[in-house]
């Protein structure tokens, strides 16, 4: 069916480009991006972080420091407050990108997948309002016993993504955890589908996210599933150092490539000793190899914002992370 052009997309597109401008305004106040900087990428990665309350202070400050985009964990709130909240970031020159709806139970039965699905699409329209072009969900998660991180492969039917086993030899010891996979995956297909009009009518893509929820844990079995939506409103919103325990972060990237809406950025130790298979620590005191991601970001060709879900740092050295990161340095150079 064509689509008709209407008012409101007219005003979404007007204030999209006033926001745009007003980035790129902020972005050649930054050393980052300024003429001094050779840019040896051909995509172009955003600074962001995740705020839980729209301070003017904390915003402008924000700004100060060169981060030209903000998360917000406020998907719960009025179109108009959300409205007002635009306002504050883009006359500073922040666009509010995201909007982080995080977890949800769809596979917990009927019920609680359909009062779920009413808080994604309250998510989404929160996300029209803001301006935001995504909002993070995680649709659900198992607790059941699962094969250790590093000891899956996983066999599935890559149209259904219905899986046969999870891990090499016998895998009677984790049937329980078989059937909770596939019956989440099509919980998930159905109930995320049922958002799918909100997000189109919003403008705002449904960024799926992976967070040690016990599913689709092998980079190419994620991809598949992501892919199996087939349909522009649903991609891979993509934690950098959430997945490491179960392959290197630049496998996960290569195989979400094209799939792709956001990414956050965080570290992890990896150690099979540790009852997690390792500890979050600080941005580059971890396992992460950050010059080898950065080449493979430019590889699978992702332009866009990367957000920041780490500490150890103030937001002043956080932004020097950056912006070592983003030009392929030391992230710890000058920190």
């Amino acid at each position: 069916m064509k689509r008709v052009f209407t008012r409101r997309d007219f005003m979404r597109t007007t204030a999209l480009t006033a926001g745009a401008a007003a980035i790129s305004m902020n972005m050649k106040g930054s050393s980052l991006w300024g003429a001094e900087v050779e840019q040896p990428f051909t995509t172009k990665l955003h600074r962001a972080t995740i705020v839980d309350k729209f301070d003017p202070a904390e915003i402008e400050n924000l700004a100060k420091l060169g981060y030209e985009g903000v998360e917000t964990t406020l998907w719960d709130t009025e179109p108009a407050a959300a409205a007002e909240a635009r306002k504050l970031c883009e006359a500073n020159g922040i666009k509010i990108h995201s909007v982080m709806r995080a977890w949800t139970n769809v596979n917990q039965g009927a019920e609680q997948a359909s009062a779920d699905v009413k808080t994604i699409e309250r998510a989404l329209r929160a996300a029209g309002a803001y301006g935001a072009s995504t909002i993070l969900l995680v649709p659900c998660r198992v607790g059941v016993k699962a094969p250790a991180p590093w000891d899956f492969k996983i066999d599935f039917d890559p149209e259904t993504c219905m899986v046969k086993s999870v891990c090499e030899g016998d895998n009677e010891p984790y049937l329980d955890y078989i059937k909770a996979q596939n019956e989440a995956t099509e919980a998930s297909f159905k109930y995320v589908k049922q958002a799918i009009p909100v997000a189109a009518y919003e403008g705002v893509t449904i960024g799926l996210e992976n967070v040690w929820n016990g599913l689709w844990c092998t980079p190419e079995f994620y991809a598949a599933f992501v892919k199996a939506f087939d349909n522009v409103w649903v991609k891979t919103y993509f934690d950098l150092g959430n997945h490491v325990k179960y392959a290197k972060t630049e496998d996960w990237l290569r195989a979400l490539k094209g799939t792709i809406c956001k990414l956050h950025i965080k570290d992890f130790l990896f150690d099979k000793e540790k009852p997690n298979g390792g500890d979050f620590v600080p941005i580059g005191k971890g396992s992460i190899d950050w010059k080898s991601v950065r080449k493979v970001i430019d590889e699978v060709a992702y332009d866009g914002f990367v957000t920041l879900e780490s500490g150890g740092y103030s937001l002043e050295q956080h932004a020097k992370i950056f912006e070592n990161f983003f030009v392929g340095a030391d992230v710890l150079e000058g920190v």
